[in-house]
């Protein structure tokens, strides 16, 4: 379907047929989180018996959309098992790729991909932007053979990469009733003891990456009496809101984008959807832009700020797995770690409370139960709610005295004795 401009006239939702689309051996593909057209996602789903059992193609889950059972319709491939990817992680085929690298395997295909589901809004020049969602979603559109969107009036007006031409969506549709909202999960009293060490380090006017989840909430919150903050992110979340409104964040300070905010995905509630609706001072870009090493390098004193499922005393970092599942992702720590480095003042942390959340296991470990996500040589700084261990210079035995310092008490014992072991 062609659109004249400020002309959209989308089908209705619930007529929609997929399977006059799908083919033999076709991969359905989706942007992550919020970006979900979650009637698109739905319709597909009650559709499921009479299609050819499609390989679906997503990243971040936040929605209830897919479930194991599922698995008997569909082949699942995921960039993570983070969100509610985790109901899914054993049933999923996990591609693990820097985010810095998914736009170019997709326009490659050597991640193959025929159809996407968007969600867009129409803008007054016959154009549509895609709202709170632009890290890889203009590559999902470039690779697929077909792509139909989901015309919804409540996506906030973002530009940059949020930007689709009309001529690169051909079916549209009205959107569902329902859409993926993210709210700030509520940090623990570790996790905010462990944000204060984090915070501590900052210094005025640098700029920060931070993530999802309740850490970043936390670190947010610790930086509410920051000044001349910049934000270069992969994602942001409602918290970034009382940054700005504190006046934490102005953005000055920065060599390149200087007075925006960058990121790749709002996620997060109405607070934040409505915060950035026209608002010049967010700029929505592609994961090749804000996870570009090159990009990272012009950056003033990027401070990366991640964590881990576990953490060795060597420093080796596992933000993947564990005990044989599946639960985080290589994700975007790898570029971000380095790019921190390569910014001049730059810092990378990884932040994490010293044990699981009831106690019994330490996260900083004589040897990881998973994969490497972040190579001990890419790490700066580890901090637990214990305090800040830097390894930068550190040679292993150094490293190994420093990290189990800010172990759990518990732990200690048993860490330095795997140490002498030589384990």
């Amino acid at each position: 379907m062609r659109l004249a401009p400020n002309r959209v006239a989308p089908s209705p939702l619930d007529g929609f047929d997929f399977t006059a689309i799908v083919r033999p051996g076709d991969t359905i593909g989706w942007p992550q989180a919020i970006g979900e057209p979650l009637g698109l996602t739905q319709r597909l789903i009650a559709q499921r018996d009479s299609l050819p059992h499609p390989h679906l193609f997503f990243g971040m889950s936040s929605s209830r959309t897919l479930s194991p059972e599922l698995a008997d319709s569909f082949t699942f491939t995921a960039l993570n098992g983070a969100g509610t990817n985790r109901r899914i992680s054993s049933r999923s085929d996990i591609i693990p790729a820097h985010v810095s690298a998914i736009p170019r395997l997709l326009r490659s295909k050597a991640l193959p991909l025929d159809i996407t589901l968007i969600r867009v809004r129409p803008l007054p020049d016959g154009s549509f932007t895609t709202g709170p969602i632009s890290d890889f979603t203009q590559a999902l559109v470039a690779a697929a053979r077909c792509v139909i969107a989901e015309v919804d009036e409540r996506l906030p007006v973002t530009g940059q990469d949020a930007i689709l031409p009309a001529g690169a969506i051909h079916h549209f549709v009205t959107a569902g009733l329902h859409e993926v909202l993210m709210p700030d999960p509520e940090p623990t009293a570790i996790e905010t003891t462990v944000a204060g060490h984090v915070a501590g380090l900052i210094p005025n006017g640098a700029t920060v990456q931070l993530g999802v989840g309740t850490l970043p909430v936390a670190v947010a919150r610790a930086l509410v009496n920051h000044r001349d903050l910049g934000i270069h992110s992969g994602v942001i979340s409602d918290s970034f809101v009382a940054l700005m409104e504190s006046g934490a964040i102005s953005n000055a300070r920065k060599r390149i984008d200087v007075g925006l905010s960058v990121t790749g995905g709002l996620f997060g509630t109405r607070i934040l959807l409505d915060y950035a609706d026209s608002n010049p001072a967010i700029a929505m870009r592609s994961s090749e832009h804000t996870h570009s090493q090159a990009v990272m390098a012009q950056l003033h004193a990027l401070h990366s700020i991640n964590s881990a499922l576990e953490i060795d005393t060597t420093g080796q970092v596992n933000a993947e797995a564990i005990a044989g599942r599946y639960l985080g992702a290589v994700g975007g720590q790898p570029d971000f770690v380095r790019g921190a480095q390569l910014s001049p003042g730059g810092r990378s942390i990884i932040a994490l409370p010293s044990t699981t959340p009831d106690g019994k296991l330490s996260r900083i470990v004589a040897t990881l139960g998973g994969p490497v996500t972040t190579a001990r040589s890419d790490v700066d700084v580890v901090i637990t709610e214990h305090g800040v261990a830097d390894l930068r210079g550190c040679s292993f035995p150094e490293r190994t005295r420093r990290l189990i310092a800010i172990a759990h008490p518990d732990f200690r014992d048993d860490l330095r004795a795997a140490a002498r072991r030589g384990e």
